[in-house]
């Protein structure tokens, strides 16, 4: 595909440049379909948490790759919207583990098909298998998990 012409095409060659516009295309459209109040990754760990209850603070950051300082940030800020309850981890004193609220789980409900159409608009110059292919690519960019 080449490069559209409101991007200049030196910065179009560049990854970092590509992935920095689509992650600024990914907000703005995110805060237009589906909240300008939860972001993706507060979307993101309520569906951890959907998963997997009573995951302990550590775990959900680990799931969610962010550091101890953002996902302690993270579960304040969703703690205080009553999103999620935080209650101490019976293994370890020093820890939350950590479950959806109804708010949350009704939140979460309520955001699906939101983010669902999230998806379509960003790949709908796409083929399904270039979708597919473009989250292959962007994946093979990301570390390794140890």
């Amino acid at each position: 595909m080449p490069a559209q012409t409101h991007f200049p095409a030196a910065l179009s060659r560049f990854t970092g440049s590509l992935v920095r516009r689509a992650q600024q295309r990914h907000l703005a459209v995110w805060q237009s379909e589906v909240s300008t109040e939860i972001t993706s990754v507060q979307y993101a760990a309520l569906g951890i948490l959907q998963r997997t209850p009573g995951v302990n603070q550590r775990q959900l950051g680990d799931e969610l790759d962010v550091d101890r300082s953002t996902i302690a940030e993270l579960v304040a800020r969703m703690a205080r919207n009553e999103l999620i309850e935080r209650s101490d981890d019976p293994v370890d004193k020093r820890s939350y583990v950590l479950s959806l609220t109804p708010a949350g789980k009704k939140q979460l409900a309520t955001l699906r098909p939101r983010v669902e159409q999230v998806e379509r608009i960003l790949t709908a110059r796409l083929t399904a298998a270039e979708g597919r292919e473009l989250r292959r690519l962007l994946l093979a960019l990301l570390p390794e998990e140890a």
